[in-house]
């Protein structure tokens, strides 16, 4: 995000806005494939926002600049970019579609105003589309839809419309319906359903508005009655209703005005085909995003609070207010260094002010909770990766600032002699782990530091060293997102591998034990003496280690019993072949000897553990594996098959239960070994159509069957 905004390609003035009236804020979502991409494309060139329109196969697109987007050829990132449209500055973020990049759409979510939802023609849509249309309903976001690839030969709108209709509700109507050209097969224009005119686009942009032919009025008549019924219905007007079903004509200004009031309120659903290839639609599309969705004066925002937790008023999208932002998104640019992509919800952010940036309540994804002062340099409107300067950031809009020393996704930017902390967003919690090695001593440094602005940009990315494992695990959303995070590693010049996640297991004796330990060595001068008899028994699951001595007659003297609990200590840490430390024991010293002049603290610490070692030969000692709880989120259909791929797991299913949050959702309860779970995110996904979610939470540790025990000392041995 660091290019200069004379880049190829930018051709329009900066948008530059004052007043939160004159901005809207909407998010393009969808399931990967269905063409949000390539439609902002179509409208940054429509609105001459940009010289030309880029394409995907040859990685021109404005908004996927990142490389990675571009090898995979789908986006992977969320990318703003705004165009201006009858005085109205409409910031366009576009964001991934495949499930893995779930902390991008949050995040384009919370930026947001309203929603435009783009389903294709030709493949329907996914069920995270439609999960995804309920969450934006429990927020009443306002939604639009746009039916998208017309020119596709297999492309079917009726079906498409149909089809959003039977899984998003009531009052998704279309505004326009598609008009094919003289071969019946392109699409050539629209026919206006309010209007009753026709849209020809047989010239290109803008369309021609003429009137419909003969053969269009029938269809044209059918679809507006019913468009005509669901807006009066949504009508704050109550006698409209009976003046239409009394025969009396509506006008036109009145349909425009309710329909437009109902959109914004999130009560009425308009669908416009668009074909970002030919242009059609794209004119009605902008004035359904400019007129009909609201500006940020008509949107709740979210609370706030002192950086102390003390609760404070609700903010108000008022220039003149406090100043409150949020940093949605922060890349890091090799050269211009943290870019953070920002909402300002309150007040006007201005360069070269001192502003406070807050971080709490994400210690657990690598984001420990930071406040500093900083002074914010130049402030830029971010058209993908181009930054062009701009004077201020007025409450409503979406602005980008650089160089910032801490500001991280989710942060808060408020006034420095007041600053506040607004409630974050929900961030999915990532499931699968990635253990990383570096080659060498140099490629651990670049890791580190590399892994730090990765992690200070992606809230769904944790990093954990584990201090049992001794592994580096990287905690992703999914396959391509560890696919992506990994490539910008190894391009921030990191060479490294993967390795297999090892789970931390434990292991403990199962019947009583007797363990002699001997450490006897004479090699000239000083020498070491030291004798130990122990008693090993298991305790209940649990419990921990207990130290007992009931050595009697000074066999061991006092001052060197201590040495033997620490000698057992130690090697119940190391562990004994699988090298898993050793729970749930007590060890009972019951005799030993020691020598006037060759006992040591260090002889009877090397004896208590031989002892142990020694014990473990008889005491049958078994591996122990934790066992999490897990819940699992997954539609009624999904249950039995879920279910079933638990029983192969082994797992323990404690119940299901309907999900009192979503209608057709199941939630299935259940114990797994975590050695079960390393990849259970990709095959849920897989066994629901990407619509299963789970959490999971440590239970215990249980004994670990006998052939994977013996697996696992094999390897680790």
């Amino acid at each position: 995000m660091a290019q200069k905004s004379q880049d190829k390609g930018v051709a329009g003035a900066v948008p530059a806005v004052t007043h939160p009236g004159d901005i809207r804020n909407v998010v393009l979502v969808g399931h990967s494939g269905a063409g949000k991409t390539t439609l902002v494309e179509a409208l940054l060139a429509a609105t001459g926002t940009i010289g030309r329109a880029g394409n995907i196969t040859d990685g021109t697109t404005t908004c996927d600049h990142d490389p990675a987007a571009i090898r995979q050829q789908r986006s992977v990132a969320l990318a703003c970019a705004p165009l201006v449209h009858d005085g109205i500055k409409v910031n366009l973020l576009d964001t991934p579609g495949y499930a893995d990049f779930v902390g991008e759409l949050r995040a384009g979510l919370r930026a947001a105003d309203a929603a435009l939802f783009v389903v294709s023609a030709v493949d329907g849509m996914d069920a995270t589309t439609a999960a995804l249309w309920e969450e934006c309903a429990a927020v009443n976001m306002p939604r639009a839809v746009a039916v998208s690839r017309l020119d596709h030969p297999r492309a079917d709108f009726d079906e498409a419309v149909a089809l959003c209709q039977r899984v998003f509700g009531d009052n998704v109507l279309p505004l326009y319906l598609p008009m094919l050209g003289d071969d019946g097969i392109s699409t050539a224009g629209l026919l206006g359903l309010i209007t009753r005119r026709v849209l020809d686009y047989t010239a290109g942009l803008p369309a021609e508005v003429r009137e419909p032919d003969p053969e269009h009025l029938p269809a044209i008549v059918e679809s507006r009655n019913e468009l005509i019924e669901g807006i009066i219905a949504e009508s704050e007007d109550e006698t409209l209703m009976d003046r239409y079903l009394e025969g009396a004509e509506i006008g036109t200004d009145i349909l425009v005005e309710d329909l437009e009031k109902a959109v914004a309120r999130g009560h009425f659903y308009p669908v416009v085909p668009v074909c970002a290839q030919t242009g059609v639609g794209l004119d009605a599309l902008l004035e359904v995003l400019t007129a009909g969705f609201p500006a940020p004066l008509e949107h709740d925002l979210p609370a706030v609070t002192g950086v102390d937790g003390t609760p404070r008023p609700p903010l108000t999208c008022d220039p003149a207010g406090p100043l409150v932002a949020e940093v949605v998104k922060t890349t890091i640019d090799r050269h211009v260094g943290r870019v953070s992509l920002v909402r300002v919800f309150s007040g006007t952010l201005r360069p070269e002010q001192v502003v406070h940036v807050s971080g709490h309540g994400l210690a657990d994804r690598g984001h420990p909770d930071h406040d500093a002062d900083e002074r914010v340099g130049h402030l830029y409107s971010p058209l993908g990766a181009a930054l062009r300067e701009v004077r201020a950031g007025v409450a409503g809009d979406l602005c980008a600032l650089t160089k910032s020393g801490s500001a991280e996704t989710g942060d808060t930017i408020s006034a420095k002699d007041d600053p506040l902390l607004v409630a974050p967003w929900e961030m999915p919690e990532p499931l699968l782990p990635v253990a990383i090695v570096a080659h060498s001593r140099a490629d651990e440094d670049a890791l580190a530091r590399n892994l730090a602005r990765l992690v200070a940009g992606d809230p769904t990315l944790r990093l954990h060293r584990d201090s049992e494992t001794h592994q580096l695990v990287l905690w992703c959303m999914g396959e391509a997102h560890a696919d992506v995070v990994l490539e910008r590693l190894r391009t921030g010049g990191v060479e490294l591998d993967t390795a297999p996640v090892r789970v931390a297991l434990r292991e403990t004796f199962t019947v009583a034990a007797k363990g002699h330990g001997r450490h006897v060595k004479q090699s000239g001068g000083h020498g070491q003496y030291a004798v130990c008899d122990i008693e090993v028994e298991p305790l209940p699951r649990g419990a921990g280690f207990e130290f007992v001595s009931r050595v009697v007659g000074g066999a061991v003297p006092h001052n060197y019993i201590p040495s033997v609990e620490k000698g057992v200590r130690a090697q119940l840490e190391r562990g004994l072949a699988a090298g898993a430390p050793l729970v749930d024991l007590r060890v009972t010293l019951v005799d030993g000897k020691a020598h006037s002049v060759d006992s040591s603290d260090a002889a009877f610490q090397t004896a208590g553990a031989l002892a142990l070692r020694d014990a473990a030969d008889k005491g049958q000692p078994t591996l122990l594996e934790p066992v999490d709880e897990v819940v699992i989120r997954v539609p009624d259909a999904s249950v039995g098959a879920v279910l079933g791929d638990l029983s192969g797991r082994h797992g323990r299913v404690l119940g299901t239960e309907p999900d009192t949050t979503a209608e057709g959702r199941t939630l299935v309860r259940a114990e797994v070994a975590a050695t079960e779970l390393l990849r259970y995110a990709v095959e849920l996904r897989s066994m629901t159509a990407g619509t299963g979610t789970f959490r999971r939470e440590f239970a215990r540790y249980e004994p670990m069957p006998s052939h994977q025990a013996d697996r696992v000392r094999a390897e680790r041995g």
